[in-house]
């Protein structure tokens, strides 16, 4: 594609100044004139909500096209109030964005953006010969930092890279360690590491360390804030590269946790756009009372959403691409929440839907009183039952599996019997465990967390129950390929994904749900957050 086929022209078109090399580089120039004055500042109650809405070609940013997109949507919400008020904020958001995407044409002009899918299986655990397989989650993370030139921002729930918090040597750690000694040597290659890590640790040894090797690190407490944690794991590297998955930042999630992610190379709006997810954790985690900023500056506003994704071509199949977040709290102007990327991407599905999460509860878990909450659980209701849709659901089974979890998915899976024959399935995936691996603690598990029907790929970083998406920061891509011309030796995202996930589905490590699950699963020990 051309040298700015990802990068919307309605971002670009509105800067009314030369941006200097310098300015491009430096963090405070890609603050906008908004952050100077809270009055032209955009607050997230003013967001206009991501509804489920399709991916219609009209709405599509891409490529380089004329559209006022996002600018729309705001002038159309302010300008009843104050008719003035859109024009500046308009301006001053679409001038910051224009800063970011137009310094992308000299180095877009011969990029190829490569898309990677990849998976950490754990140790014992072998499908039969010729069965589908992705990268590995360690060799793309080594990768990623070999590839830094100036940035890695890392955004994590916790750093446990080494087998120091178990009281245990254990030699699956060693590729744990190999990368935590790759983020050691960072700063002395001039690349500057920043991490974003859920506070309070428990374990601070890896930060603390990192720390005194020149890494930047900042604690992001959300409990006075949503009430939730930082759950995300999110890279960004040279704001040209990104890994979003459910690998945490943990030698167990590189070989002792069944993990599935994504990595995208050499596309720099999306990049761009993973580091404004960034930047908002690094700005609360620099705020030491407890409170967000009245208003989110313009300079955080999404570059991609539901409803106007970004157009690329990854691995030489188009595709239109968005990053959404949890909560609605920390979700800056434009950007499309978790739920309702979830939620459009079920609605879109024509011919099936398949789902791989290690936590599956259509209530609060971590809350009291405890809520019912149905959005999810409904929305594979009507897919299945009304719609036709094939919906495959597939769970971990664990020592720390919710019991209750079981008994929700039953009332799914009974409605495949007569008469409604609804086409909707569930099986229980379990990870094989030799007793020597069962003595690993929070080991063992399938902890994946993606969707993908019949033309979308979802991939996300949270559990699927309320209060992930209420009150914990999350972060998933979406990747659409409907109707994508294929070229002979390339495939589909989806077709791809939906491989590994009828590998899993086939597999002797699922077995359809039974009324047994609940009881032999959860065992006797309390349900932790991993």
């Amino acid at each position: 594609m051309g040298s700015l086929s990802e990068c919307p022209l309605e971002y670009q078109s509105v800067s009314k100044k030369p941006v200097t090399k310098d300015e491009h580089e430096s963090e405070a120039a890609l603050q906008d004139e908004v952050t100077a004055d809270p009055s032209l500042m955009i607050s997230p109650e003013e967001s206009p909500p991501a509804l489920s809405v399709k991916m219609e070609p009209t709405e599509v940013q891409g490529p380089c096209e004329n559209k006022q997109g996002l600018g729309e949507d705001l002038g159309m919400r302010s300008v009843k109030e104050t008719p003035s008020f859109f024009h500046f904020v308009e301006e001053s958001v679409m001038e910051d964005i224009g800063k970011q995407c137009s310094a992308m044409k000299t180095n877009e002009r011969s990029s190829h953006k490569v898309l990677t899918l990849v998976e950490s299986v754990p140790k014992g655990m072998l499908f039969p010969p010729g069965s589908p397989h992705l990268q590995s989650i360690s060799d793309t993370w080594t990768n990623l930092l070999n590839r830094a030139n100036s940035s890695v921002s890392i955004a994590a729930f916790y750093l446990t890279l080494r087998d120091f918090d178990v009281d245990l040597t254990e030699p699956s750690a060693m590729q744990g360690k190999e990368l935590f000694s790759q983020l050691k040597r960072l700063e002395s290659r001039g690349v500057n590491l920043k991490i974003a890590v859920n506070a309070p640790q428990t374990y601070r040894t890896d930060t603390d360390e990192l720390s005194e090797a020149g890494a930047e690190v900042r604690e992001v407490n959300l409990q006075t804030i949503t009430g939730g944690i930082v759950h995300t794991k999110l890279w960004v590297v040279d704001r040209k590269h990104i890994y979003v998955g459910s690998a945490n930042m943990d030698w167990r999630s590189l070989t002792q946790v069944k993990e599935v992610g994504v990595s995208v190379e050499d596309c720099n709006c999306l990049a761009q756009d993973a580091a404004r997810i960034f930047g908002v954790y690094w700005e609360i985690g620099a705020l030491k009372n407890g409170s967000l900023p009245p208003f989110w500056p313009g300079r955080f506003s999404a570059l991609s959403s539901t409803k106007y994704p970004l157009a690329v071509k990854f691995n030489g199949v188009p595709a239109r691409v968005y990053l959404s977040s949890s909560p609605p709290q920390l979700s800056t102007y434009g950007r499309s929440d978790d739920l309702s990327a979830i939620l459009s991407v079920i609605a879109d599905a024509k011919e099936f839907i398949y789902v791989s999460v290690m936590d599956y509860i259509p209530m609060t878990q971590f809350t009291h009183p405890i809520r019912f909450w149905p959005a999810i659980d409904s929305a594979l209701r009507e897919a299945a039952c009304a719609q036709g849709v094939e919906v495959n659901l597939l769970v971990s089974c664990w020592s720390h599996s919710p019991g209750a979890m079981f008994i929700f998915l039953q009332s799914l899976s009974v409605l495949s019997k007569k008469p409604l024959r609804c086409n909707i399935h569930v099986k229980v995936f379990e990870v094989p465990s030799t007793q020597e691996q069962l003595q690993i603690p929070f080991a063992r598990v399938s902890h994946a967390k993606y969707m993908v029907t019949d033309g979308v790929v979802y991939i996300g970083t949270s559990n699927w129950s309320e209060n992930y998406f209420s009150q914990t920061a999350g972060v998933g891509l979406v990747i659409n390929q409907t109707g994508s011309k294929v070229e002979k030796g390339q495939q589909t995202v989806h077709h791809q994904l939906q491989e590994i996930f009828q590998r899993d589905w086939n597999s002797a490590f699922s077995q359809t749900l039974t009324d047994e699950h609940a009881e032999y699963c959860s065992g006797k020990k309390k349900h932790d957050l991993l």
